[in-house]
């Protein structure tokens, strides 16, 4: 390759690359897969090492994971995070072995899982957790303090009061939390990560540490950065330290003589990685003791001393045998494809999401063509591309009527959802109920999955408004239900009825209406008789509500199905009018708050939900507006536009202050 076709080609791989690390390392949302993203890095190095006059300072080649947002407190690392350089081959092996030699010629190795996770140093002062942050860039990480402080399997006390100690590992979320939270995540109609990592990178960043908690992240340790009142000597005798130490150390180890012996044991880390209960990408060679780690030292973004094994993407060919439709909580129709089975990283696979319409179009699927699977994260099965069309094939489309009850299907323009509009439809059914009872729609106290499905099963319920005509009887007669537990929820449901009516309407599960606008919808409009009146503009009109929520409002309350559920539950005796609770004061009435940064006691929501219950709005932007800004630690661009503004700043004291409230009311 000539210098300027080089020069050419190293622009190309340096822009996409850079574009790739914000998707991965900022966004948590990377569009394209490890094993690709390699094989650009590599591309890059080995065309920087023909042309070194051709590298820059800020080459990805020369920089670590990426920048930290400003959404958390920058933590400058004393002992930098590297990241490690990646081998394809056992070949490219051999060859770290020799450049290790020549430097350090009687070594050992440990070989160990490459966990597919988010690198975070947790530090310890006399035996306490004090301080945890992500790795960053290598040299500035985030404070994510409290959030690694809600992972249980993070020891809080160790067993001995060592002075100082600062631990390195990779928070990672187990392949059965994923998957539950993918569920979650469909049946909320909310963005579903492309693997566990993803996943677990975006929970350990939310702003409330309750949310963290809620996602049942893990973590492995697995390094030892810094320690005072402890000497250890090799890496393997760290790991046991750590263990001892009430750390979660790598569950499988080796201690190698020879790379032979090394690249044995990563074959056979490879065999399993398809059934552990997490996520690995590869395994890591390390030299064992620091001594030696010490004389071979570093490049400007790699230690000498490790190397790592990227396992390449398993994929199979097989044939797609059909394409069923599946009907959601909310209506949305979810295509899934039958496969012949293949065994995959591990498991048969005869099943896989074929997500939207858009997908299928993309890709041009058509029942009986050969296609080609792998598993995104090794757990979702996914299809990666056609390998070859059926003969006389079509391309396959979702159909426009719900297989469940008949009715119309819709799309919304710019969506990619298609969609069932009857609120009544029997495949939405338990998944609406679930939401319907749920804590932050109508919180019937008793009313768990497990007793909706019973009754769904026993054809006690139709509707949302069957559940208000259950008797004692019925529910005594379920599973773990005595007549004391049927007693509570027949009361619980009575209690029900007068909830505010915004609770009502964000029960119904209305497309693109969450809590929030439901109260909008009844601070403008008063009740659902007043809605059921409203044309599209109207509320369109609502601040907060788009051209998008407005028609699916209006839809939604014009189907004659939803007309006959409200009149059921106004038969019912529910509460079909009033505007959200507020306290009687109203000291906030007609003011604007926009939350900033991270609050010291208070999470967002609660500081909105505060602001709310006295008459005031919770916003999201800064305008002219705005009554008061509430800022707390590394607020962001919120704060200046507000100082350029000249709109007043609040902290968290002088909100409760204005409030009437303390912490300890508010945590009661």
């Amino acid at each position: 390759m000539q210098k300027e076709e080089a020069r050419l080609r190293i622009e190309a791989l340096t822009k996409e690359l850079r574009y790739h690390n914000e998707k991965y390392y900022v966004e948590d949302a990377p569009e394209i897969d490890d094993f690709t993203y390699d094989r650009m890095y590599r591309e890059l190095e080995t065309l920087e090492a023909q042309f070194p006059e051709l590298r820059t300072p800020d080459s990805p080649t020369q920089k670590v994971g990426g920048p930290a947002r400003n959404t958390f407190a920058p933590v400058a690392h004393e002992v930098p995070l590297e990241s490690l350089h990646d081998s394809f081959s056992e070949d490219e092996l051999r060859d770290f072995d020799r450049r290790v030699r020549e430097t350090a010629p009687d070594i050992e190795y440990v070989v160990e899982p490459k966990f597919d996770g988010l690198s975070v140093a947790l530090e310890y002062r006399n035996g306490v957790y004090v301080r945890g942050s992500t790795r960053g860039d290598g040299l500035t990480g985030e404070d994510v303090t409290e959030n690694i402080r809600s992972i249980r399997s993070v020891p809080k006390t160790l067993s001995r009061p060592i002075p100082f100690l600062e631990v390195r590992g990779e928070v990672y979320m187990s392949n059965e939390s994923f998957l539950r939270f993918c569920e979650m995540q469909e049946d909320l109609e909310k963005p579903i990560p492309k693997n566990p990592r993803n996943a677990a990178a975006g929970s350990l960043r939310q702003k409330d540490s309750r949310v963290t908690a809620q996602r049942q992240l893990d973590i492995f340790v697995f390094n030892i950065q810094r320690i005072e009142g402890e000497t250890v000597s090799r890496h393997d005798e760290s790991l046991e330290l750590l263990r001892s130490l009430g750390f979660s150390v790598p569950p499988f180890y080796r201690t190698c003589r020879e790379i032979d012996e090394a690249i044995a044991e990563i074959r056979k880390i490879g065999e399993m990685r398809g059934t552990l209960p997490y996520a690995i990408d590869g395994a890591v060679v390390k030299v064992n003791a620091f001594a030696a780690r010490a004389a071979l030292g570093s490049t400007a973004k790699f230690p000498r001393w490790a190397e790592a094994f990227k396992y390449p993407p398993e994929e199979k060919e097989t044939t797609l045998l059909e394409i069923e439709i599946n009907v959601g909580r909310t209506g949305v129709l979810t295509p899934t494809g039958v496969f012949e089975p293949v065994l995959l990283a591990g498991t048969t696979v005869s099943r896989a999401t074929l997500h939207n319409q858009d997908f299928i179009a993309e890709k041009g699927i058509c029942v009986g063509d050969r296609v080609i699977l792998r598993k995104a994260g090794e757990i979702i099965p996914e299809v990666v591309a056609v390998k070859a069309h059926a003969p006389g094939g079509v391309p396959f489309r979702i159909p426009e009527v719900c297989p469940s009850c008949g009715n119309r299907t819709s799309r919304e323009e710019g969506q990619a959802a298609v969609r069932c509009t009857n609120p009544e439809c029997p495949a939405q059914l338990l998944r609406h109920l679930i939401h319907f009872a749920s804590r932050d729609a109508m919180d019937i106290d008793g009313l768990g999955p497990a007793v909706l499905e019973q009754l769904v099963a026993a054809g006690k319920l139709h509707s949302p408004a069957d559940l208000y005509a259950l008797t004692r009887e019925e529910l005594s007669g379920l599973e773990r239900m005595g007549e004391k537990s049927a007693e509570n929820l027949i009361a619980a449901l009575e209690t029900s009825k007068q909830n505010p009516v915004w609770r009502l309407i964000f029960a119904l599960g209305i497309p693109h209406i969450g809590q929030k606008a439901a109260k909008l919808l009844c601070a403008k409009f008063g009740g659902i008789d007043e809605i059921l009146a409203a044309s599209a503009e109207e509320i369109a009109a609502i601040d907060g509500y788009g051209e998008i929520m407005a028609q699916a409002a209006t839809q939604f309350f014009s189907l004659s199905g939803t007309r006959h559920l409200i009149g059921r539950l106004r038969e019912a005796g529910l509460t079909l009018s009033g505007e959200p609770e507020a306290s009687g004061e109203g000291r906030f009435s007609g003011m604007t708050f926009v939350l900033t940064g991270t609050l010291p006691h208070l999470a967002r929501s609660e500081a909105a939900a505060i602001i709310e219950r006295l008459g005031g709005k919770a916003a999201s932007s800064v305008s002219k507006k705005t009554t008061y800004v509430v800022a707390g630690e590394a607020a962001g661009s919120k704060l200046t536009k507000a100082e350029s503004l000249g709109i007043p700043v609040l902290d968290e004291a002088a909100l409760l202050q204005m409030a009437g409230e303390s912490l300890e009311a508010e945590a009661l």
